[in-house]
C-alpha cells in the first residue's frame, strides 16, 4: 500500500531570512540524502520533493461561484508542509517505521496517510480524485 509522508515543521511556516552555516546545511542535508536512499535500498521510494517557503503559496477558493485567489498559505500555523515522500510499504506499521526515520520528526511532526490508489486505467478519477474533498 502506498503512504504519503508529510513533513511539517515551523521552519517551514516561519523561514528565517538567515541562512545557516554551509557546514551546518551540508550536514542537514547529507541527512535527508541517507534518508531518500535508505527509501530506495528498501524499495519503498516512490516519490519526494521538498517544497519552496510558504510565502511562495498561491490559495485558490470558490466563494459565491467565483474564483477567489489569495498570495500565500491558506491558514496561519504554527508548522507548515515543508515536503513530503510517496512510499510503499507493506502496512501502517512500516511505513510508520519510514516516517520515524525521516530527519523531519526532529524538527516538527510527520504525518503518515495512506494514498488512495484508483484501478490502473481510471484515467477520469485518477485526474477528478486529485482536487477532490475529503
Amino acid at each position: 500500500m502506498r503512504y504519503a509522508i508529510l513533513i511539517y515543521d515551523t521552519e517551514a511556516a516561519n523561514p528565517s531570512a538567515v541562512q545557516p552555516p554551509a557546514d551546518v546545511a551540508a550536514q542537514v542535508m547529507d541527512q535527508w540524502n541517507d534518508y531518500t536512499r535508505m527509501l530506495r535500498a528498501r524499495g519503498a521510494y516512490r516519490a519526494g520533493d521538498a517544497l519552496q517557503p510558504v510565502q511562495t503559496a498561491t490559495t485558490i477558493r470558490q466563494q459565491d461561484g467565483r474564483t477567489v485567489t489569495t498570495d500565500g498559505p491558506f491558514a496561519e500555523t504554527k508548522e507548515a508542509l515543508g515536503g513530503f515522500y510517496i512510499v510503499e510499504a507493506r502496512d501502517l506499521d512500516e511505513a510508520l517505521e519510514f516516517a520515524t526515520a525521516c530527519p523531519g520528526v526532529r524538527y516538527g511532526s510527520i504525518e503518515v496517510r495512506p494514498v488512495i490508489q484508483f484501478p490502473e486505467g481510471a484515467a477520469e478519477h485518477e485526474t477528478a480524485g486529485a482536487g477532490a474533498q475529503a
